[in-house]
């Protein structure tokens, strides 16, 4: 197979027709420029390819035996909207042509044809598909206007992880993204793909948090398999952003069969599919994020002191949001200014009450929850003003409204009370010792609330869950 220029796509190509000449000659075109192509010698054969792999394009011959392609190209658009079908039969005629259009084929190919008439309708199929990883890129990191499409920030120490991504996203270090839950890691990722020179070629994404570790092997490395008819030759993630940027998710939970294969692409820029022996060489620029704490993972053996090495050429450390309380009113009037739009809403802005409660949340769902509440409250507000009423109790939990003394259920002074000390210790057991009370009552209490606090990790949760150890007080 021919290599593939950085920056260009290879498709992959599904070819259906019953004569071997005409499978065998025009897989020879497309794999010559760089192109994975699979053959059908019938329909039945082709949606059978179609279910196990996804495909590019597809050139659909007319005559397949009984059948006739054309019967075939609106059932194949519809379980596989993003593929392409080009027609090509040994009868061309203008009203094959035109109906072949109406049905969605995007073009026509006429036998015999030639080497040139091949590469020239592969390649109109290979820039609708660059067209369309570029919308889709810009759809996903601007949001169609969204409220933080251009990572807004009036706090320090965000503008320095700002300043530091864009700094980096010149070069082809590899990053890894650290920062809590909803702090915008993904967002990030994409940004710097966007700044970066690779932006007009693909960015694709994995979480690496998977409980079956072949999964994961198969997504990202791709798949080769010769011991089945017709053989399996599907490319992972690696292959399809060649050229562009691999966004891996949840890194430090990467399963441990597979740390050695990751190391591997990073250090050598070389990988096997799964269940093959050949080796490639990757064309990819590796961002990684991580909610987990990558040294603690390390010190817990979940993690390979070599592959977080690897991964941690450049670190970028995402402030929570309850570190940066001066984001918290413009952040909050941005998504207020959004969700009023999308709901067609007029709304001036938040009262006193309203911002002030804000503003004393710790926000363990960081900007995620923020974006959630204030499309909430803009969801459930009648009026012109958001007031405290459209937020949910958890917030007024936690938002300084209450005090010892005010005319509110006990409960509600209890969870407040809990809450700041869970803030103030930054973990379950120490929370539990200044509160007097086991560490399972704590941890039912949170779960019960649905809150968590500022500096816990799930290994210290799950610990906690499993302790029996509760020593009921008073």
């Amino acid at each position: 197979m021919a290599e593939v220029k950085s920056g260009e796509i290879a498709l992959r190509i599904l070819v259906v027709d019953d004569e071997q000449n005409i499978r065998v000659t025009l897989g020879m075109c497309l794999e010559a420029e760089g192109h994975f192509v699979c053959s059908a010698t019938g329909i039945e054969e082709a949606i059978e390819q179609l279910s196990r792999q996804v495909f590019d394009l597809v050139f659909l011959d007319v005559r397949l035996g009984v059948h006739n392609g054309l019967d075939y190209i609106e059932g194949i658009l519809a379980d596989y909207p993003w593929t392409k079908i080009v027609v090509i039969t040994a009868f061309a005629s203008v009203s094959t042509a035109v109906q072949a259009m109406k049905l969605g084929a995007i073009d026509y190919l006429p036998k015999p044809f030639t080497a040139a008439q091949v590469q020239l309708v592969t390649e109109k199929v290979a820039q609708r598909r660059r067209l369309e990883l570029k919308i889709d890129s810009l759809q996903a990191a601007l949001g169609e206007m969204d409220p933080e499409a251009d990572l807004p920030a009036d706090s320090a120490s965000m503008r320095k992880a700002l300043d530091l991504a864009r700094q980096v996203a010149t070069s082809n270090a590899t990053i890894l993204i650290h920062g809590e839950i909803g702090t915008g890691k993904g967002r990030l990722a994409r940004a710097i793909h966007a700044w970066s020179p690779r932006a007009s070629a693909g960015f694709c994404s994995m979480t690496c948090d998977v409980g079956n570790a072949d999964e994961l092997d198969i997504a990202l490395f791709g798949l080769t398999r010769r011991d089945v008819s017709p053989p399996v030759d599907a490319p992972g993630r690696i292959e399809l952003c060649a050229g562009g940027t691999l966004a891996l998710h949840d890194v430090a939970q990467t399963p441990p069969s597979l740390q050695p294969k990751l190391l591997r692409l990073l250090a050598d820029k070389q990988f096997e599919r799964h269940e093959d022996f050949k080796t490639q060489e990757a064309n990819v620029r590796v961002i990684a994020t991580t909610a987990a704490d990558p040294d603690d993972a390390v010190k817990r053996k979940r993690l390979r002191s070599d592959l977080l090495l690897a991964l941690d050429v450049v670190r970028i450390d995402l402030p929570a949001l309850r570190h940066r309380p001066e984001d918290i009113r413009m952040l909050a009037r941005r998504y207020l200014t959004y969700f009023s739009g999308e709901n067609r809403r007029t709304i001036a802005g938040f009262t006193a009450e309203a911002t002030n409660a804000l503003e004393q949340y710790p926000w363990p769902g960081n900007t995620r929850e923020l974006r959630n509440l204030i499309e909430r409250a803009v969801i459930l507000c009648q009026g012109d003003t958001i007031d405290i009423d459209h937020f949910p109790p958890n917030l007024l939990r936690n938002s300084g409204k209450y005090g010892i003394g005010d005319l509110v259920p006990l409960d509600t002074i209890e969870d407040l009370h809990i809450q700041r000390v869970l803030d103030s210790t930054g973990s379950i057991k120490g929370a539990a010792a200044v509160l007097g009370i086991g560490v399972s009552t704590m941890v039912r209490w949170m779960k019960r609330t649905k809150i968590t606090g500022p500096t816990i990790r799930e290994p210290a949760m799950a610990d906690a869950a499993g302790a029996d150890h509760d020593k009921p007080q008073g």
